[in-house]
């Protein structure tokens, strides 16, 4: 794969735009989230129907939507990191905990101890995503190695702070609990009770937050030159050395982007559980690569998209509620059909691949 071919999404030349494997495998994804809804609105009906249903997707994946961005992020470098869902785990575990002892938070002026919550989360993420760069660009160590040490790591930690679930005490985090119970309404959006009155939608402020995280992201990978050197690196690390570029110092960069994004979700997670414990977050590492494989990101590197992200988590959790509405409530069910689906998408990549590779010949 050439480090020219993928260091700008879109290329132009003599004014016609050429469709990228990133941007083809966007509007894939994007097809096939919208063809799931409109199948489950036409024949499942129901929930489905009603727009607060969509942005209920949004409120329960806030946390899995931002670690998703990260994972994305140090895939296009060719990378992974299996510890995120474990360091969301240790961020809630370190909040609660912080936030119920009185000792400390009873001194501090209300609200304070929120803002300290999130300094706390931050800075974990960090430290993990510091650590964990320096370990595989600078000494080169594999990044799954690595990141499984991660893991390991944060879930010791998270059970040596407490090993049972801590539920916040409201009444000592007034201020933690009006934040976490703030509703933003979504404008001229929503459905009519039996009484016939406007019921707004609404999203969760963590919702707000995911959102602004997307933003940021996808005008950090299209316009800046940092996130065209994520590209090229992914796409050959050779050729992103001859073109200038310090591969070690953007691998780098990518993990401790990851682990501020897992910082950030975590406190989302918090935010929607309210409580810590250590069987929180289980199994969100793998959501949230198989949210970025859906969106668009080939695990080779090099290929990728927020906004293919974002529509992977809707997807994933999308093809989840359909499972359950059609009474398959078992999660073995649910583990199936997401299985089913990353296989296909997986072999989308395959074929895009090697079209790509019968081009060059």
């Amino acid at each position: 794969m050439s480090a020219n071919t993928e260091v700008l999404n879109v290329k132009k030349l003599k004014g016609r735009t050429f469709l990228t494997d990133t941007n083809l495998l966007l509007i894939i994804t994007v097809l096939v989230f919208f063809s799931m809804y409109t199948s489950a609105v036409q024949f499942l009906g129901s929930g489905f129907t009603k727009p607060q249903m969509f942005f209920n997707i949004l409120n329960e994946n806030a946390s899995l939507l931002v670690l998703s961005c990260g994972m994305t992020l140090v895939m296009i470098t060719g990378g992974i990191d299996i510890s995120v869902g474990q360091v969301t785990c240790l961020v809630c575990m370190a909040s609660a905990v912080f936030m119920n002892d009185n000792s400390i938070t009873g001194a501090m002026p209300e609200g304070q101890a929120v803002v300290v919550s999130m300094l706390i989360a931050l800075g974990i993420g960090l430290a993990f995503g510091i650590v964990q760069g320096l370990l595989v660009a600078y000494l080169e160590f594999q990044p799954f190695i690595v990141t499984l040490a991660g893991m390991f790591f944060a879930k010791g930690m998270t059970t040596i702070i407490c090993s049972d679930r801590v539920n916040i005490d409201n009444e000592i985090n007034h201020a933690f609990y009006k934040l976490s119970t703030t509703e933003v309404s979504v404008p001229f959006i929503g459905s009519y009770n039996k009484l016939g009155e406007f019921i707004p939608a609404f999203v969760e402020v963590g919702v707000v937050v995911a959102l602004i995280v997307v933003a940021l992201l996808f005008v950090l990978l299209r316009w800046t030159k940092l996130g065209r050197n994520f590209y090229a690196v992914g796409g050959n690390n050779q050729s992103a050395n001859m073109l200038g570029i310090n591969v070690k110092l953007t691998k780098f960069l990518a993990h401790v982007l990851c682990g501020l994004c897992a910082g950030i979700g975590g406190y989302l997670f918090f935010l929607h559980a309210r409580s810590g414990s250590p069987l929180h977050a289980t199994g969100a590492e793998m959501n949230a690569i198989a949210s970025s494989i859906i969106g668009g990101t080939m695990l080779s590197g090099g290929v990728g998209n927020i906004i293919g992200t974002l529509f992977g988590v809707l997807s994933l959790s999308t093809i989840k509620n359909i499972v359950t509405s059609l009474g398959l409530e078992d999660p073995w069910w649910t583990n199936i059909t997401v299985a089913i689906m990353l296989c296909i998408f997986l072999l989308v990549q395959s074929v895009i691949l090697a079209r790509k590779n019968r081009k060059k010949k």
